[in-house]
């Protein structure tokens, strides 16, 4: 699987009751978890502060990586998406780690 750097803001849509997104919030947590477990979301962070997350997520290409990764997630119609593909530095000191 290719890797792929996505940063994702959310908004939530003036209106909404905090029921539906703490019901979003809840699906997001599980399937998060599920795509873990199947190699697409490898780390996630949170820049301090901010409502904004980062993440290294695999797919087989960018295709898959929105339709049947980010386009499953829960909260993704009130996401931004900013989404970079990534390949390996010749310096990358974690290189000889991932390629064995």
């Amino acid at each position: 699987m290719r890797e792929f750097l996505v940063e994702i803001t959310t908004t939530i849509p003036e209106g909404t009751s905090q029921d539906e997104v703490d019901r979003r919030r809840a699906a997001e947590a599980v399937r998060a978890r599920e795509l873990a477990a199947t190699g697409h979301l490898a780390r996630l962070w949170r820049p301090v502060g901010e409502l904004r997350s980062l993440g290294i997520w695999r797919a087989a290409d960018e295709d898959e990586l929105h339709v049947k990764v980010l386009g499953t997630l829960p909260l993704r119609s009130w996401m931004t998406l900013n989404v970079t593909a990534l390949e390996s530095h010749p310096n990358d000191p974690g290189r000889a780690a991932t390629e064995s």
